[in-house]
């Protein structure tokens, strides 16, 4: 890691993960000594915020918010920010409880933040798709929604839908988190248009994308439509800030 990052922060959101959460962290932990982990129950039905407490209580660099009920990716991810920053962490990290991010990753992260200020884990990356058992209604769900974010965004990345991502503090220190809006795909997309257009250095790792094999899927047709009209309401928005 460089020299300058001292504490790494990586924010897992949870809602319904009880199985997951014990074995995952775990992984990530062993990656690097300087990570630690927030985790962010949304007061999950199957115990979920308990068994992040216990873990939080065995393993030391593990911290637990609780929420007062499901509230949302795009806040909880704001809420983990907000907490972080109060902390002096020094980069922070977007990562899903469900293993469809691979802790393994998480060294390639550190390694491409001393070089850029935004580091997005892509699926799609030199024109090769590094899914693994999604069906293909999806995959073609997912392809076309990137694309359609780009032309509509400008934003000059493989995967603006993804959420497997490093931020350098300063980064969320300096993009208005209060105006962030987006939940699910809008969010991980305006997350990272707010970070370009404020001039800060975005760049992309392959990763490998993996479907979970425990739990559900928190993915909604809700979800997809507010990214259908979010790009639009956020391309707007850029429209008058150059005015």
């Amino acid at each position: 890691m460089d020299a300058g990052i001292e504490r790494a922060l990586v924010i897992i959101p949870t809602y319904n993960e009880r199985e997951n959460i014990p074995r995952l962290v775990p992984l990530v932990l062993e990656q690097d000594p300087r990570i630690e982990v927030l985790i962010i129950d949304d007061a999950s039905p199957d115990g979920t915020g308990e068994v992040a407490s216990r873990l939080a209580e065995e393993l030391g660099r593990v911290h637990v918010l609780h929420r007062e009920g499901k509230l949302g990716l795009g806040t909880a991810y704001i809420a983990g920010f907000r907490w972080g920053l109060a902390r002096d962490y020094d980069v922070f990290f977007e990562m899903d409880a469900d293993f469809s991010h691979d802790p393994a990753h998480l060294p390639q992260f550190l390694e491409a933040i001393r070089r850029f200020d935004l580091v997005l884990g892509s699926r799609y990356l030199h024109g090769r798709v590094t899914v693994i058992n999604w069906p293909m209604g999806r995959l073609i769900l997912s392809y076309f929604a990137n694309l359609y974010a780009r032309v509509v965004t400008g934003l000059p990345v493989t995967d603006a839908t993804g959420g497997f991502k490093c931020f350098r503090r300063n980064v969320l220190e300096g993009i208005h988190l209060d105006r962030v809006g987006s939940e699910g795909y809008s969010f991980q997309i305006e997350m990272s248009l707010r970070a370009w257009r404020a001039g800060f250095a975005v760049g992309e790792i392959p990763i490998v994308f993996a479907d979970r094999d425990i739990g559900e899927s928190k993915m909604s047709r809700r979800i997809i439509w507010e990214a259908v009209w979010r790009v639009w309401t956020l391309r707007v928005l850029d429209l008058f800030r150059r005015l």
